[in-house]
């Protein structure tokens, strides 16, 4: 029996996929793929889907240029959901308003509040970088980091490092909370140029985590 076989398809021929950054573990997107998408899918490496609203198919990312990669796919206990781990390309934003991930409505206090996960702040900062390094902004203070260079992008680190030293010393927490963003923003331009990614950090504190 192959794998298709195997898979449980509704009545419109549909089987939905949850897609998860591969990195982040964050839960992007969820659509539909159907026997055919769920080829193409495998043959181009590419997550492809079909609307159900437009009743047609779609590559991801063929409009916008923020491809998802597949890295891997499984199927549930009963083989009638897919589970896609992608790595994004592009602007690494899945939603069509421009989020990362389509779960972004958060239930507080029996409404919907829009909250994207903080926590995937540092990857937004360093790819505003990248996009940046690509489409460079006249007058931007990143382009102007980056123009100058390693001496430039390291003198910055070591300042702001030395502000949030001085802060903690003089015990202002506001000060820590503004100069230590200040820091970690340095500090994503600085990996960018040196071609560290900040997954690249969160895998070394992980080792270290154990």
């Amino acid at each position: 029996m192959s794998y298709i076989e195997k898979l449980k398809f509704n009545a419109d021929g549909l089987i939905p996929a949850v897609v998860q950054d591969y990195e982040t573990e964050a839960v992007l997107m969820v659509a539909y793929m159907t026997k055919e998408t769920l080829k193409k899918s495998l043959e181009t490496g590419k997550t492809v889907f079909y609307s159900r609203s437009r009743q047609k198919e779609w590559l991801k990312g063929e409009e916008s240029g923020n491809f998802q990669n597949i890295v891997e796919i499984s199927a549930d206990c009963d083989f009638d959901t897919l589970l896609v781990k992608v790595r994004q390309e592009g602007k690494k934003v899945s939603c069509h308003t421009g989020e990362y991930s389509c779960f972004f409505n958060r239930l507080e206090n029996g409404d919907f509040v829009h909250k994207p996960n903080d926590k995937l702040i540092l990857q937004k900062i360093y790819d505003t970088v990248i996009d940046r390094s690509e489409h460079p902004v006249e007058g931007a203070y990143t382009n102007y980091l980056l123009e100058k260079g390693i001496d430039k992008i390291l003198k910055k680190v070591g300042e702001e490092s030395a502000e949030v030293i001085i802060a903690s010393k003089n015990n202002a927490p506001d000060e820590v909370i503004y100069e230590t963003a200040d820091l970690m923003y340095h500090l994503s331009v600085m990996l960018f140029d040196r071609g560290v990614t900040w997954q690249d950090i969160f895998e070394e504190l992980k080792k270290r985590n154990k």
